[in-house]
Formats: structure tokens, C-alpha cells, sequence
């Protein structure tokens, strides 16, 4: 069993407030990444589950069992960081094995453990290789075998990724993926990255100045956000927002264009994916593009529509669009989304 609950859990630091009454449920099994800018509190927030950093107010229970004010060693949870932390001197079968045998366990038992989880992260052919002989997403992997021989109640990560180059981020994100899939146990984990919080998440759980602003899915978070907040933060290129009023039914944006909309609507949000490119007066906006960049697959086109904000496009990366010419944008209304005066998310 793996389950977490967070009941109006506060962080404070003398007179400042860091984590602002948190209440969550993970349920057992799940992987949950919590996202956000730096300084949300989304570390913080793990640290004070795994028991490093004291709950100021609130109750923190495991399995129904109130673990608020014990010790880390009594919570049954394995963490894993940015560093490695591998004893240079030990092979990575001493590494693995460490904690296993200054807990009084016997050779076979350790031994056990340590091929088991070998097996697991395909370590077998570098167990009697020392850190400096291993490439670094083999050291990481060295590190979440250590905590994979605790057989923990639920595994935390903290950004363990962030020190790997791109290409073996993108290995070490299958590994991990492939890892739930296998262990089957409670993964928390804690990333800036929103690749590794789409594809490995069941729930992401967004947080911003302390607080939570979303959870949910990942297909959840990208099409129905809650706020601009989340809807900004979730999606690379960002969403397009432009401002803007409603009456009667339509939103006015700026340039005298107008679409149909919800009353109190203050904003209109549209992904870069979601626009049309259309002739010049063949969409909701026209406008000059400013500049084209080109990554393969898509090609980025940034829009000067003489509204207060660019506007970003994703296109096919085949498309032939230069900077300096004049395109139409549609916004298709299944697409929109509308938010009020504060940030609020309108549902139609």
C-alpha cells in the first residue's frame, strides 16, 4: 500500500508562509508530479512528505496512519535526488546493497534484492563497476535501485533528471516510465520539466506561490486549465492569450475583431496548435509575420498583429512561410478558451 493524504498542510519559515494549506489525496499506485515556477513550493512540499522539513500545521498520513511528526527512517519512503550521492569507493552492488546491510539484513537477503532491482533498471552487466566507470543516467539509475531494494511505501523524486544531458533525459524518462509500470508503486515527483510531468504523469498537480492552482490529468490540465495561470504554464509554445470585453454575447478583441463569448469574459486563449493560417482577411485577425523558427517537425511562426501581444503559431515544419509575410488566423471556436477579469476559467 502507497497512499498519501495531505490535510491543510502548512509550511512557515519564521513570519514566511511557503506552503498555504494543502490538501491532496494520491492515491495508492499513482504517479503524481508537481509542477511549477521556482519558489511555488513544490520541493518543499515533497521534502516535508519525505519527512526532511517539519509540517508547521496540518496532518500528513500514510496508509491512514498519522506520520506528521515521525522521523523520515519511520515513514517507509525512498527518495531520490539531483545528486547521485554514490559512495565512490563501493561497486554498484555495494552501493545498492548499503542501506540493506547496515540494517542487519543477510548476505542472501541483500543479494536477492540487489539482482532483483539490477534486473529491473538493467544494471546486471555494471554491478562490480565503481560511479566513475558508469555514464551519468546509469548512475541515476544506480541511485533509484538503492531505493528500489527498501521495497518503500511510495518512491520521491526531486528533479532527478536535471543534471542529464537531453538525450539521456529522454532515456531516463522511459526507464522510470517503464519502472511504475513494473513496481506498480506511489511515485511523487518533482520537476520544472513539463515533457517529464506530460508523459509520465497519471496526475500533475500544479502549484504556484504555495498554493495548489490544478490538479489533474495531463490531457486534463492542456484542455480544460482551470485559470490562465495553469493554462499558460501548461503547453510549450504557451497559450496565446489576448485580452479583450464581452457584451451581448460577443468578445470584442482588440482591432475591432470580435468573436462570440461568455459574459464576463476578459480574456481569450487560443494554442499555438488551435490557429488556422488563412489568406489575409480570411480568419478572426490578420497580421505580418515577424519571425519563422524552424525545429524540424513544426515551424514556429510569431505573428505581429499590432494587438498588445505577439501571437505564436505552430505549423507544419514544412511550411513555406517567411518572416515578413502577411497571413490570416483563425481561431476555431471549438479551440477558444475564455477566462474572466481574474483569470478564472469561463465554461461554455
Amino acid at each position: 500500500m502507497g497512499s498519501i493524504a495531505l490535510r491543510s498542510v502548512e509550511k512557515w519559515f519564521g513570519q514566511t508562509q511557503v506552503i498555504k494549506g494543502i490538501d491532496l489525496d494520491i492515491g495508492d499506485g499513482e504517479f503524481v508530479i508537481f509542477v511549477g515556477p521556482s519558489g511555488c513550493g513544490k520541493s518543499t512540499l515533497l521534502r516535508m512528505i519525505a519527512g526532511l522539513e517539519d509540517i508547521s500545521r496540518g496532518t500528513l498520513t500514510l496508509d491512514g496512519r498519522d506520520v506528521t511528526a515521525e522521523p523520515p527512517s519511520k515513514r517507509g519512503l525512498a527518495m531520490v535526488f539531483q545528486s547521485y550521492a554514490l559512495y565512490p569507493h563501493m561497486d554498484v552492488r555495494a552501493n545498492m546493497g548499503f542501506s540493506l546491510k547496515t540494517a542487519g539484513r543477510s548476505k542472501a537477503e541483500v543479494a536477492a534484492k540487489v539482482d532483483a532491482a539490477a534486473k529491473a533498471l538493467r544494471l546486471q552487466p555494471f554491478l562490480d563497476r565503481r560511479p566513475k566507470e558508469l555514464s551519468g543516467g546509469q548512475r541515476q539509475r544506480v541511485a533509484i535501485g538503492r531505493s528500489i531494494v527498501r521495497d518503500p511505501v511510495a518512491f520521491l523524486f526531486d528533479e532527478p533528471l536535471s543534471n542529464l544531458d537531453a538525450a539521456l533525459r529522454v532515456e531516463m524518462r522511459y526507464e522510470i516510465a517503464k519502472l511504475h509500470q513494473t513496481l506498480k508503486s506511489t511515485m511523487i515527483y518533482v520537476t520544472h520539466d513539463q515533457v517529464e510531468a506530460m508523459t509520465l504523469a497519471d496526475r500533475i498537480v500544479v502549484l504556484q506561490g504555495g498554493v495548489i492552482e490544478q490538479v489533474g490529468s495531463p490531457k486534463e490540465l492542456y484542455e480544460r486549465p482551470g485559470n490562465l495561470f495553469v493554462a499558460q504554464f501548461i503547453g510549450s509554445p504557451k497559450m496565446n492569450v489576448l485580452p479583450g470585453t464581452c457584451a451581448g454575447g460577443q468578445f470584442d478583441i482588440a482591432l475591432g475583431t470580435s468573436v462570440p463569448g461568455p459574459e464576463g469574459a476578459a480574456y481569450l486563449g487560443i494554442r499555438p496548435e488551435d490557429i488556422e493560417i488563412t489568406a489575409p482577411g480570411g480568419g478572426q485577425m490578420d497580421g505580418i509575420v515577424d519571425v519563422t523558427e524552424y525545429l524540424g517537425a513544426d515551424t514556429y511562426l510569431i505573428v505581429e498583429t499590432g494587438a498588445a501581444e505577439k501571437i505564436t503559431v505552430r505549423a507544419p515544419g514544412g511550411i513555406d512561410i517567411r518572416a515578413g509575410a502577411e497571413v490570416g488566423l483563425g481561431f476555431p471556436e471549438a479551440r477558444r478558451h475564455f477566462f474572466d477579469a481574474d483569470g478564472r476559467a469561463l465554461r461554455g
